[in-house]
């Protein structure tokens, strides 16, 4: 069973929390090992709400948090909501360990290979590879990743040649900065979920209103479902094949550009990067995300 971090710019939108449902709800249901968390946005109610609406599903796992990430000034349109209503193993946000910490924690204790669903911004993740050896382990951040890491699924880049700019990789100047070391520098293959693929693809609508993530997409604007670029993503490693998840695999060389963050991808069979396309209508990858969305009662 496969081990799984989700890395997460969580009240950014509204699609982390269907991708985080969908995780816990495939960690319930015995097909991956859901082991950690990691916030790569910092806001007032992040490290609360994601930890309360994870233990509400049944999980109950460590989470860090990137706190210089603080490009944003707004308090997340659903993360209030869910500290004032359900309950949480953190009494502030400064109880989570530092992100990059929580990582080299988390990987150094696993004793089988680790799979990251990254579905933000991903400074954490270059961060990671130039930690140094410290008290948690001797190896180094490129080191550890190596070792522990088998791969890592993205939901970033765009790939159709439309626009080079895409929102996780060009929000900012810690986004681009992060995405440029990440696809530089990273050692163990990626696969990219880009913008296209998840923007016409809705989910999360039909689910009752009383359930926490319906109120999130509720919160967010999103009564009728949001665009499914994160649980598209999490689908994606959970399933672990892309064609067994309804996608063709490009494969080659990802890159984004060092100051604008602006992508481009050279196709390569022996690559260590791949992004998908679509095999099927939207309303197929919709109708596999919906089905799995609904709590577990446990």
């Amino acid at each position: 069973m496969k081990n799984i971090i989700l890395d997460t710019d969580w009240g950014g939108d509204c699609d982390d929390v269907v991708a985080a449902r969908l995780l816990a709800n495939s960690h319930l249901n015995g097909e991956i090992n859901f082991i950690g968390c990691i916030i790569d946005d910092c806001r007032p109610y992040s490290v609360r709400s994601l930890d309360a609406f994870l233990l509400l599903s049944g999980i109950d796992i460590p989470i860090g948090m990137d706190f210089n990430a603080k490009d944003f000034n707004d308090d997340g349109a659903y993360q209030k909501r869910m500290v004032d209503n359900l309950k949480s193993k953190y009494a502030q946000e400064s109880d989570a360990d530092d992100a990059v910490k929580a990582y080299r924690k988390l990987l150094a204790a696993a004793k089988e290979k680790v799979e990251i669903v990254a579905i933000g911004f991903t400074q954490v993740l270059a961060d990671l590879l130039e930690s140094p050896a410290d008290e948690i382990s001797p190896l180094s951040g490129v080191e550890l990743v190596k070792e522990k890491v088998a791969h890592l699924w993205d939901m970033g880049g765009r790939w159709d040649g439309v626009n080079p700019r895409e929102y996780n990789f060009v929000a900012h100047a810690r986004a681009i900065s992060g995405a440029h070391r990440m696809c530089a520098n990273w050692p163990t293959p990626i696969t990219f979920l880009g913008w296209e693929i998840g923007d016409p693809v809705h989910t999360g609508g039909s689910l009752p209103e009383e359930d926490p993530l319906r109120k999130a997409l509720i919160d967010y604007k999103c009564e009728g479902g949001r665009s499914s670029w994160d649980p598209m993503t999490a689908l994606l490693a959970i399933i672990g094949d892309p064609e067994a998840a309804g996608y063709r695999a490009i494969r080659g060389y990802a890159s984004a550009e060092e100051g604008t963050g602006c992508c481009a991808f050279v196709e390569d069979a022996n690559g260590p990067h791949r992004y998908v396309i679509k095999l099927h209508p939207d309303a197929w990858y919709e109708e596999q995300i919906n089905t799995r969305l609904p709590l577990i009662v446990h």
